[in-house]
């Protein structure tokens, strides 16, 4: 069953926060952008960190696996309970209960105890999945690759603001008189507080579906009952789309959390820049998410517009196929002038690569969204989790970076294996069609209002759709007279 009253516009309505869709989309991608801020905040201390503890450089290298291994499991399982309990309550016990080991990280003493917290604060990352999940049920599909694109986008944000953020609240507490090992932990139980607040706001500031919540949308019959969810889940998992997307969400999201976990040290160490100034540079990498995804979901639509599904598909190999070359030029830089413009393109292409991937997902299956997006969502830290094992052994970090550039342009060749059947195209279409004629007559009203018709003379105006609209300017342009033409009404 299809959620009704979805919206049709994402920036024509920004800031009506009355209106629980556009509330919902700012909460989960504040909420988002919180919980990467946690979940790397521990990255840019980690010169700090290492000096304590006396790790090696192959110790750093498991904490990096760790930091992404528990979110392969953490998002395929979180996928599932959205589709069952809605993602409301999901993201709320998510953001509760994982603020207890980013603020448990403090009580690390040793490399296993801090190995330990690091694999906990990855559940995290699951926060993903609902995200993504909770703006598809929000928004129709003329806007939706946009607004699942913006708000990844604006919480991936959290893991280039962390980078910054995270130096100067540690240098903020260290200036109290306070040593080291006192400064960090203490940040980390900062943004620990910070997420468990937000949990609350969660679950008061928003609902599962423009309708109400999927108890009350299943009371009124209006969804499947939730026992379905199981037979769904296994449903997702026998079509090979998903694990094609699978694989290419490793090769864009596992390649920015690789980045994450490992560029303000590649910077520290290979370009001699001191703590602070290497958490800026790897901040310009995060920070790209402040429209580089949104891009990647907005040319997803417009592809979509013009090509149907199969443009969806070209564009994500487009981006793709940028990214890893990106990826290999920037690892040969050996200039900072040159690596920073560099890192940045990459950054681009990276991000956009993402907001492309999930364009694509919300047409694989609706009646399993959630298993779909939690399966897609685990690749991209199978991504990570791989691509950390080029890290802990005595291969240079910018030979590892080629490696990963290569692996990447191999991968964008998956998405050409993508395919629609002819149904899929014609409802894409269709329902495309219907969120883009929705937002052309709310756009018209305002319009018509403005000039003071009344609300019966509104609706007698007739608001073409998209393929409508383009026939009849084909139809003006070759000359022909529309007042002899009869239009079809539903």
């Amino acid at each position: 069953m299809e959620l009704q009253n979805k919206a049709t516009s994402l920036w024509g309505d920004f800031f009506r926060v009355d209106k629980i869709q556009i509330r919902t989309f700012h909460v989960t991608w504040f909420a988002f952008f919180l919980c990467f801020f946690a979940w790397f905040g521990i990255a840019p201390l980690m010169a700090v960190v290492r000096e304590e503890l006396s790790l090696t450089k192959e110790q750093v290298g498991w904490t990096i696996i760790g930091a992404v291994s528990a979110t392969v499991f953490g998002r395929i399982a979180i996928g599932w309970l959205c589709d069952r309990y809605g993602p409301r309550l999901t993201y709320t016990w998510l953001l509760v209960l994982a603020a207890l080991p980013v603020m448990g990280i403090g009580f690390a003493h040793d490399y296993t105890s801090f190995l330990i917290f690091r694999i906990l604060i990855g559940l995290i990352g699951a926060s993903f999945v609902i995200t993504q999940y909770h703006t598809t049920n929000m928004f129709a599909p003329n806007v939706v690759g946009t607004a699942n694109a913006t708000s990844a986008g604006w919480g991936n944000l959290g893991g280039g603001a962390t980078q910054i953020g995270m130096p100067i609240i540690f240098s903020i507490i260290v200036g109290f008189g306070v040593n080291d090992a006192f400064g960090w932990r203490a940040a980390m139980v900062v943004a620990g507080v910070a997420i468990m607040l937000t949990g609350l706001l969660y679950f008061f500031f928003t609902t599962d579906a423009p309708d109400g919540s999927y108890k009350e949308l299943r009371a009124q019959g209006k969804m499947p009952p939730a026992g379905e969810t199981s037979g769904n889940f296994l449903h997702a998992l026998k079509d090979y789309r998903v694990w094609v997307l699978f694989f290419i969400y490793a090769a864009c999201f596992g390649i920015e959390l690789t980045i994450f976990g490992t560029l303000a040290l590649y910077m520290f160490d290979y370009f001699g820049l001191n703590l602070v100034t290497a958490g800026m540079v790897a901040a310009s990498f995060g920070l790209m998410n402040l429209f580089a995804r949104t891009l990647g979901g907005i040319f997803g639509d417009n592809f979509a517009s013009i090509w149907g599904l199969k443009g969806r598909a070209t564009w994500l190999f487009i981006a793709l196929l940028c990214e890893g070359l990106a990826l290999m030029l920037f690892s040969q830089m050996n200039e900072l002038f040159l690596a920073i413009p560099t890192l940045l393109i990459f950054s681009l292409f990276t991000q956009m690569s993402e907001g492309a991937t999930f364009s694509v997902v919300p047409f694989i299956s609706k009646k399993s969204l959630g298993a779909v997006a939690g399966v897609v969502g685990a690749g991209g830290n199978v991504g990570a989790v791989s691509a950390g094992f080029l890290f802990k052994g005595e291969m240079s970090w910018d030979q590892s970076y080629f490696i990963l550039g290569a692996l990447v342009t191999a991968a964008s060749l998956l998405a050409l294996l993508i395919r629609f059947s002819k149904e899929d195209e014609i409802e894409a279409e269709e329902r495309f069609d219907k969120g883009y004629t929705q937002h052309r007559r709310d756009a018209a009203r305002k319009h018509l209002e403005t000039l003071g018709l009344s609300a019966e003379d509104i609706e007698k105006v007739k608001v073409f759709g998209s393929r409508e609209a383009h026939a009849l300017k084909r139809l003006e342009g070759l000359g022909v007279d529309l007042s002899d033409v009869k239009f079809k009404h539903d």
